[in-house]
């Protein structure tokens, strides 16, 4: 198991012990670095973030009480096509029989016994299932070390979470001797097959050559594939062909490159995306977005999304593994017969807010961008779900070694995944001595959902910078205000918290203020550091995209009175 993790790319594993997880962990914790988390919600959260970041990401936990909480993770990794190991220990193949187990879903008025449980739970998702087996009699090899393998080489190849329970009494049973390729060969091995890559490209090369403001719109189809990144790079800059991405492929590019336009979503973008894609550009070549169409991704169905309704634009979908139809087009592409073109680019250079105006969600953003723009070193932004969430969009990221500027669960929009992203940011921030800078963003709910994995980053001796959005009453995408939406109290004493777990924390109301101890924050790099900004839910001091969506939740759900103002901004975009 562990020759396997190792193989694909995998040095830790995050997760719970318990008894039937033990064997599992003493098998492996002399080859990998076994991680405990908080819980195992959490453990599987820092999972998916390894997945993100590093390109597979493994899970351990005991049986059913243990393996069960990862399944709002395990949905996460379905949703956002990331490539997570679920390893779960089991009962013994010899513990086996008419004896109720704990840990089991077997109630006291049940009439059989119940193993399975957990197998059907992850395979309702659509990801393959499986306890690995044994030896069945003396003349059988045992194929536990190659089940193992091919379940882990098919998470990887194509970017689904598997999940795989291992019985106990087999962790230590003598397997078919593994010697596995290299995962060049490996990809090789399953590469391109499809005909006709040099057809289309020369169908793009004719659209090109009669195009004079043509842009490059990438999705997310593109974020687990280094060689095909930088070939859409090297297309862009080869021909000087604007980029933009969407939403959910925020932070796969530097988003300072010259060429970038940022995250195009309709009306509810606010940055230089808007000028060129919806007053200059004259052709799309759309790679790597959806299949189907996301709600999210395409302004909320709003009919704004410019790009979603244009006619004249290509569209680019992978449909073999590793993407290498994707990867041998752009290669043809990059050799293409077509002028370089002269893009008039709008200016991004993030307004200056002064030092006395309150800081709150309407400036949250300008203010961080003009302290990126001065700092060369990457901040990358982890915001969790909810109005940290969407404020980010109006953030510009520059890329660092992490190889992410952004990064949440942009589709799927699982709440308290923040910290947990941010554990593996951190250890991998850590462990290859990168300039990156972790700055988490969160509101009262997120930072309270998940605040029991600060002992972990504590432990880690991670450097985290968490701006926490203090408001008390959530205030997205609501009705009334219902006690439900009180999400925090007015006595929480965040500072104490923090100090508790060995960390720093201020309070700034004041842009000026912010700025200084950000600032501090960035050189001192250790430990946890907190600032509490208070936010005031009124109008005037919501970003735009969070002002936009309470309108257009609140039209969605009958209110005339925001029906009636949506429709009237729809007609003036």
């Amino acid at each position: 198991m562990a020759q396997t993790i190792r193989h694909f790319g995998g040095n830790r594993v995050y997760g719970v012990g318990g008894d039937f997880a033990a064997n599992l962990i003493k098998a492996l914790e002399g080859t990998l670095s076994v991680c405990p988390s908080s819980n195992e919600m959490h453990g599987a959260f820092s999972a998916c973030a390894q997945a993100e970041t590093q390109g597979m990401g493994f899970c351990l936990t005991t049986y059913t009480v243990g393996s069960l909480p990862c399944l709002s993770a395990a949905a996460l990794a379905m949703t956002e096509s990331l490539p997570v190991v679920f390893i779960s220990g089991a009962p013994g193949e010899a513990e086996v029989g008419p004896l109720a187990i704990h840990h089991t879903v077997h109630a006291r008025s049940s009439w059989q016994t119940q193993y399975n449980n957990a197998l059907q739970a992850f395979s309702a998702m659509g990801m393959r299932a499986e306890r690995l087996q044994g030896q069945r009699s003396a003349g059988q090899p045992n194929m536990a070390g190659e089940r193992f393998f091919q379940l882990v080489r098919h998470a990887w190849q194509h970017k689904q979470p598997v999940f795989v329970e291992i019985p106990r009494d087999q962790v230590f049973q003598k397997t078919q001797a593994l010697k596995p390729l290299s995962l060049f060969t490996d990809s090789q091995d399953n590469g391109q097959i499809l005909a006709g890559s040099e057809l289309i490209a020369r169908q793009i090369e004719h659209k090109l050559q009669a195009s004079h403001h043509p842009l490059l719109y990438i999705g997310d189809g593109v974020k687990h594939n280094a060689r095909l990144k930088a070939l859409l790079i090297q297309f862009a800059e080869r021909f000087n062909i604007p980029f933009a991405t969407t939403w959910f492929a925020k932070g796969l590019f530097d988003e300072y490159h010259p060429l970038c336009l940022g995250a195009y979503n309709g009306l509810f973008s606010q940055n230089p995306s808007r000028p060129y894609i919806e007053k200059q550009m004259d052709y799309v070549l759309d790679v790597a977005s959806s299949i189907y169409a996301q709600d999210t991704n395409t302004a909320f169905s709003t009919g704004s999304h410019f790009i979603e309704a244009f006619n004249n634009k290509t569209v680019l979908k992978s449909t073999v593994a590793l993407e290498q139809d994707l990867v041998e087009l752009f290669g043809y592409l990059c050799q293409a017969d077509v002028r370089r073109f002269e893009p008039r680019m709008p200016p991004a250079l993030s307004p200056l807010v002064a030092d006395e105006d309150k800081l709150d969600f309407h400036n949250l953003a300008a203010v961080l961008n003009h302290l990126q723009q001065q700092d060369p070193r990457p901040y990358l932004y982890l915001p969790e779900v909810g109005n940290s969430y969407f404020a980010s969009y109006g953030l510009r990221n520059r890329l660092g070694g992490v190889g992410r500027g952004w990064l949440t669960n942009p589709w799927y929009g699982a709440m308290g995944t923040s910290l947990p992203y941010a554990r593996q940011v951190c250890r991998m921030i850590r462990d290859l001595d990168l300039d990156d800078i972790a700055v988490l963003i969160t509101g009262d709910g997120g930072f309270h959902f998940q605040c029991n994995e600060l002992i972990e980053l504590q432990k880690d001796g991670a450097a985290l910078i968490i701006l926490y959005m203090r408001n008390n009453l959530f205030h997205l995408g609501k009705s009334s205000d219902a006690p439900i939406y009180y999400c925090n109290d007015d006595a929480f004493d965040v500072h104490s918290l923090i100090s508790a777990y060995g960390g720093e924390s201020v309070h700034c109301e004041r842009v000026g203020d912010f700025r200084r101890h950000f600032r501090r924050f960035v050189e001192d790099r250790r430990g946890i550091r907190l600032i509490e900004i208070p936010c005031d839910p009124s109008p005037e001091y919501q970003c735009r995209e969070i002002a936009l969506l309470n309108l257009y939740i609140r039209s969605q759900n009958g209110d005339e009175e925001a029906l009636a103002e949506w429709q009237k901004m729809i007609q003036s975009e």
